[in-house]
């Protein structure tokens, strides 16, 4: 069992970015782009948008297959495997899972999957896409457009007997991106610019992603809650101990360490190492 557990985690370190140019994928304009103001919440509101890991269609050091088949949000390295979004945080205490919505039509659809949680101890609510690994640009440009504060799609959750409208996009208090950076593959043709004077926090969980992603995310006026420095597994156990943090209003930098140490936990490569990995602000 040992030496399984260390072979996935081989392969999730090294399941990492290179500066290949090896992006192939045809993509779409970003849907959310349009001129209206992006609403309020009454709740506290997460939009996490992942780009599955792919084998074929990204600049990627190769992981097995199964784990880089990015078709397959069930199995895939970022979503359905042990330390996947969906998986990771369906099993987390802490969230309940609300709902699920796997694509009929796979082989037209851009998002695959999408999963609702709630934090059981407050009223925030996490919305996760998984997009297929060909549309990893797409994924990227929706990321920034909702950090830039462009609306996105209005989404009905019934918990307990009690339905809420969930506004996402924009309307998120927080935006994370999780999986390989694209920008060491392509270049954005145009960059969201700043909409209102709303904050929101972004965390980018990519290799090297404070590098990469500095000149975008300025544009977009959010905040670098956590990036990276350098090469790294980008995991649901990092964005979880960073949330942890952020819904108990804890600093900036104390988020950052909560990371850095979930990071040392499962990948035990020194808790100076990680430090040095996670990065907050500018």
């Amino acid at each position: 069992m040992k030496r399984v557990y260390l072979l996935f985690m081989i392969l999730a370190l090294f399941g990492g970015c290179t500066s290949a140019g090896k992006q192939t994928a045809t993509s779409a304009a970003p849907s959310s782009r349009i001129d209206s103001k992006a609403a309020r919440n009454s709740a506290t509101v997460i939009h996490v948008f992942v780009a599955l890991c792919d084998n074929v269609n990204q600049g990627i050091v190769p992981v097995a297959p199964s784990l880089g088949n990015g078709d397959d949000p069930a199995r895939n390295l970022y979503w359905g495997a042990a330390f996947g979004i969906k998986t990771f945080f369906a099993k987390n205490r802490d969230w309940q899972l609300v709902t699920t919505e796997t694509v009929s039509n796979k082989s037209s659809s851009v998002v695959l999957d999408r999963v609702v949680f709630k934090h059981r101890q407050q009223q925030a609510f996490m919305v996760a896409e998984a997009y297929r690994g060909r549309y990893i640009r797409q994924a990227t440009e929706d990321f920034l457009s909702a950090a830039a504060g462009i609306p996105g799609e209005d989404l009905d959750v019934s918990v307990e007997g009690k339905t809420s409208t969930l506004h996402l996009g924009g309307s998120a208090n927080l935006v994370g991106y999780i999986g390989h950076n694209g920008l060491m593959d392509f270049s954005l043709t145009s960059i969201p610019k700043k909409r209102d004077d709303e904050k929101r926090d972004a965390i980018i969980l990519a290799c090297a992603s404070k590098g990469y992603f500095d000149d975008a995310l300025r544009r977009t006026g959010a905040n670098p809650l956590v990036w990276t420095t350098n090469l790294m597994a980008p995991e649901a156990y990092v964005l979880s101990a960073a949330l942890d943090g952020w819904l108990k209003k804890e600093s900036d930098e104390a988020v950052r360490l909560r990371a850095a140490t979930a990071y040392h936990k499962y990948q035990n490569c020194g808790l100076k190492s990680a430090d040095r990995l996670f990065a907050t602000g500018w």
